[in-house]
């Protein structure tokens, strides 16, 4: 398919208009996006000219896993609020197998990255932008390990994109306002300073909207990828082989060199060993069956399971007979959410560390059942906190001191508002990447990290993560994610997978710091529950619960109890009755990030893909 002819699809879909009328739970509704239909391939993601960068893998033959990692190379290097030094996490369905793959890319806690270290310096959490905030890179590792076993492509065909992105492309208003807001952060950094603000001294130092945006730095250190690609091939190596001789270069050759001097030089962690040492990890994932579907998450690293264990805890209760968004519903969501969150508070963290985590007894259906038992279905409850799983998987919890302080902590009455901005930074970091293709393979990504103000390795063009604000360093709070060298933080990331009759189903996935699980499990109901296609359940409205600890942030970390975030549209009698219930409403006219998601619909054969009706998200298919 010529480039032409696929702008040219792309604009028809764009400009195709409302969808007709559909309806859900005898309600009609329509959409402010068009559905997205396709027979071959589907490719959505966060902004419109990466998914055509996954439009243009696909058109040159490529299967789901290449274009994903074109949308990826491309989403990072367009700074859309991640970048090249973050994570990825991802699962792919791989039709051969007909099994689900997770892939952990996650980087990890430095070399000197102690509770004791960042004690020293009066944080309670490590901070939330610059150096200290970096875990090491684990997006191109990700990326790489991907295509090497699951693609078909070269390194430089997927790269192909991204690379005339870095070249310059223009850049959109989000973008450039975002770097003009930051620049007396971004001014701390003099390698961040030199590619973000090109206008020094002038009125307005950062790009404006529909300049060409130029990444010297980052084009050289992609172009180093091909090159060592391509001199593997010349010598006879295989696809694979000279994937990961571009990878070995990355984390052990004059790229990492060049990463940790940079980072060192503006006061981080990270060392050539960290780099070194650091290997992406191919994962069995997580998954429990609601009402006959499988529904695929990523282990307990990151908050995953808490979808996982709310459908547990709602397949006990008749949700369609509350109606949709009624308060009872609103309700029964947020104290589900209450006990779930509360658990990934306490319990989730690294796998591949001690203490090891109860995830058997925290999936089991019993402990499910055990926990509705204590839902308060009249009011809002103050004191849930976490539960007991251990005697589900027949132990005994070694930590019942701690949660007795937990709780007496977690329960203090606390209610100052969350920041005027917290919303605005939890629905403008991470992105997602959703890609499907007619042999089967299906990907979902929700990956993440070096987003704005991103803090420049060096002259890499590399932005470093902030994932290690995640960790926490008194282990009273949750003695599974404390930081230590190597260590993975429990991050928010949790793309989705969902199988019907051994067939995908759903692929899903959504920005948003904390609030990604509780979008993502309201997005599942509203399809399996109420009925909706996929672009309905992207734009229907949600609800936001504050009442957890903060996985993002400053020092304040601590619960809202009873805050929670409604559309503008919620009725006056359903206010009415939460308020009544105990809740602190707020109102917005968005409630969740971008979803995007694709439909398998295969009584004809087709895909359907919906992205969320605001943000620049968007997808193509063919």
């Amino acid at each position: 398919m010529k480039l032409k002819h696929l702008l040219l699809f792309a604009l028809a879909f764009t400009l195709s208009g409302i969808t007709g009328a559909q309806s859900f739970n005898n309600l009609p509704v329509t959409t402010q996006k068009p559905p997205l239909h396709a027979r071959h391939w589907m490719a959505i993601t966060g902004k419109p000219l990466a998914a055509t960068a996954g439009a243009l893998v696909f058109s040159k033959g490529g299967n789901a896993v290449d274009a994903s990692c074109a949308m990826l190379a491309a989403t990072c290097t367009m700074f859309d609020v991640l970048s090249w030094g973050g994570e990825t996490q991802a699962l792919i369905y791989n039709p051969k197998t007909k099994k689900v793959i997770a892939i952990n890319a996650l980087g990890v806690a430095p070399t000197g990255a102690t509770a004791d270290f960042f004690k020293s310096k009066g944080m309670n959490y490590p901070p939330q932008y610059g150096p200290l905030a970096a875990v090491t890179p684990g997006t191109p590792g990700g990326l790489m390990v991907m295509l090497a076993e699951y693609g078909t492509m070269s390194l430089k065909d997927v790269l192909a994109p991204a690379m005339q992105l870095a070249e310059g492309y223009p850049i959109e208003a989000q973008t450039a306002n975002s770097f003009e807001r930051s620049k007396e952060t971004l001014k701390q950094w003099p390698y961040s300073k030199a590619v973000f603000l090109p206008h020094l001294g002038e009125k307005r130092e950062a790009p404006e909207a529909g300049e060409i945006f130029v990444q010297k730095d980052l084009l050289a250190t992609l172009q180093k990828l091909v090159e060592t690609e391509q001199q593997a091939l010349k010598k006879g190596k295989s696809r694979k082989e000279a994937i990961y001789a571009a990878y070995d270069r990355f984390y052990k050759g004059d790229i990492a060199k060049e990463i940790a001097r940079g980072t060192q030089e503006q006061g981080g962690l990270i060392t050539e060993k960290d780099l070194a040492n650091w290997k992406v990890i191919t994962e069995e994932p997580l998954s429990v069956n609601y009402k006959g579907i499988e529904v695929y998450k990523m282990q307990q690293w990151t908050q995953g399971p808490v979808m996982l264990q709310a459908l547990n805890m709602l397949e006990n209760i008749d949700l369609k007979a509350m109606g949709f968004n009624s308060a009872r519903y609103l309700h029964t969501l947020y104290q589900v959410m209450n006990l779930t969150f509360a658990d990934r508070d306490f319990y989730y963290g690294d796998p591949y560390f001690a203490p090891e985590e109860p995830i058997k007894g925290l999936l089991s259906k019993e402990y499910a059942k055990e926990r509705v038992k204590a839902i308060n279905w009249e009011r809002n409850d103050t004191k849930a906190g976490p539960g007991d799983p251990y005697p589900f998987e027949g132990k005994t919890n070694p930590y019942k001191e701690y949660l007795k302080q937990w709780s007496q902590a977690a329960n203090t009455t606390y209610t100052s508002p969350l920041s005027e901005d917290y919303l605005n930074q939890v629905f403008l970091g991470t992105t997602s990447v959703e890609a499907a293709d007619k042999e089967g393979w299906v990907v979902s990504i929700t990956p993440s990290g070096g987003w704005n103000p991103a803090c420049l390795a060096g002259k890499t063009g590399i932005g470093l993560s902030q994932r290690m604000q995640s960790f926490v360093t008194d282990p009273k709070e949750n003695p599974f994610n404390v930081v230590e060298p190597g260590k993975r933080p429990r991050v928010t990331l949790t793309p989705t997978l969902a199988l019907k009759d051994g067939k995908p189903f759903l692929s899903f996935a959504v920005q948003g710091g904390d609030t990604q699980d509780q979008n993502l499990l309201q997005f599942f109901l509203n399809v399996v529950e109420f009925g909706m296609t996929v672009q309905e359940a992207t734009e229907a409205p949600n609800m936001n619960t504050d009442q957890l600890w903060l996985s993002l942030g400053g020092e304040d970390r601590k619960p809202k109890y009873g805050n929670m975030l409604l559309h503008d549209s919620t009725p006056p009698y359903v206010r009415k009755a939460l308020q009544g219930m105990g809740y602190r409403l707020r109102f917005d006219d968005r409630t969740s990030g971008p979803i995007n998601a694709i439909y398998f619909d295969w009584q004809h054969g087709s895909f359907w893909g919906g992205s969320s009706n605001h943000g620049e998200d968007y997808g193509i298919g063919w």
